[in-house]
């Protein structure tokens, strides 16, 4: 089974002096370290009865080798492995013991492992996809990846998918619960969704592809320095991720490809709908197949009055999105979904047209949305 690592520069240690220095990183783990901070037993996950303890930094899980075992193939082989001391690339099985239960030391964050153990004994137990839930659910799918929990793995990328989605439905939801959660929020919280940099490293981390699309399309819709140096002053998204932490310089080339590939997306849908009603209400206007069939809508009968309105149009739309780069001009998707509403069909004069346009910014909305892997590089 293929487990994502970040590759090792160094040439392998020599296994004897590894042997030994893991058994001075117990020891003194064990001694110096508890006289500096002490040793803690979680609350919640020592189980009297449990046979083997973890430790992750200063904190103490006793649980049972077998519950390990089921779910993951690297606790199943470190237990399974000649005695008394085992290391590996994941955790460390000391000599020592802890009210004679043996002893590994994890190399993870307590928290984190935390986490995993309790989403492990009582199931993943996730909530609305916020910054505070991205801390629980991060943690699981970091661990469950680091030890082939595949179960408990795909459970945790099935719910980051729905605040970073694959389809295009998937993402107008998830845009209109952002918004229902700014309006009913107080001004000073600065957004229901974590920072997209912190997706895009954990999808990286973590070897999680189907997050990137729309992180990098989500990122893109900043500018750099609202990304890089948000005022104090304003709420940010991106004051929440982790202090220091930036995109690698890989990524950094993809989202400046994007945002350009995005920005000429939004020019080129405008410069679209100004072709006119001609364009709009004749059969097979629409279709991404020359001889697919048209959808229902009538025949424009006002050409030269639509076409003045479609001029118009475009007209306020360059310049309110290109001009005057007012809200979501760095947003396509948005661009062409207000677009397709400029002529409602309730009350336009002509019908047909104001359907057409409907018809047109819906299927320009998911022409952009399966673009969005090529803008940003992300096939490569």
């Amino acid at each position: 089974m293929s487990i994502y690592q970040h590759p090792q520069p160094s040439p392998p240690p020599d296994p004897s002096s590894e042997l030994e220095t893991s058994r001075c990183v117990v020891r003194e783990n064990l001694t110096s370290t508890t006289m500096l901070q002490p040793l803690v037993q979680h609350s919640d996950l020592w189980f009297c009865d449990g046979s083997v303890v973890l430790q992750a930094e200063c904190t103490l899980f006793r649980v049972h080798k077998s519950q390990l075992a089921r779910r993951s193939i690297i606790f199943r082989d470190m237990f399974t492995l000649p005695q008394p001391t085992v290391t590996t690339a994941h955790a460390t099985l000391a000599e020592e013991t802890y009210e004679d239960c043996p002893i590994v030391r994890l190399h993870d964050s307590a928290e984190d492992v935390a986490n995993l153990l309790l989403a492990l004994y009582d199931g993943p137990k996730f909530g609305n996809n916020d910054q505070d839930d991205f801390v629980i659910v991060s943690g699981i799918l970091r661990l469950s990846t680091k030890y082939a929990m595949d179960s408990l793995r795909s459970k945790a990328i099935i719910h980051l998918n729905i605040a970073w989605p694959t389809t295009l439905k998937g993402w107008d939801l998830r845009e209109d619960r952002a918004h229902a959660y700014d309006l009913a929020s107080p001004t000073e919280r600065a957004s229901l969704y974590p920072s997209p940099i912190d997706i895009i490293n954990l999808a990286r981390e973590t070897n999680t592809p189907s997050l990137l699309p729309a992180a990098f399309y989500d990122i893109s819709r900043y500018t750099y320095a609202h990304i890089f140096e948000p005022m104090d002053d304003e709420p940010s998204r991106f004051r929440g991720a982790v202090v220091g932490v930036t995109l690698s310089a890989d990524d950094m080339r993809r989202l400046a490809l994007g945002k350009e590939a995005s920005a000429h997306a939004v020019s080129a849908v405008i410069h679209g709908m100004g072709r006119g009603p001609l364009a709009h209400s004749r059969k097979g206007a629409f279709s991404l197949h020359p001889h697919a069939p048209s959808p229902a809508v009538s025949v424009c009968t006002t050409p030269g009055a639509c076409r003045r309105d479609f001029a118009e149009l475009v007209a306020l739309a360059t310049q309110h999105y290109v001009c005057d780069r007012e809200r979501g001009y760095a947003d396509p998707l948005y661009v062409a979904e207000e677009l397709g509403a400029l002529k409602s069909a309730d009350v336009s004069e002509c019908r047909a047209c104001a359907r057409a346009l409907e018809v047109w910014a819906s299927k320009e909305r998911e022409r952009m949305w399966k673009m969005i892997p090529l803008w940003f590089r992300l096939d490569s």
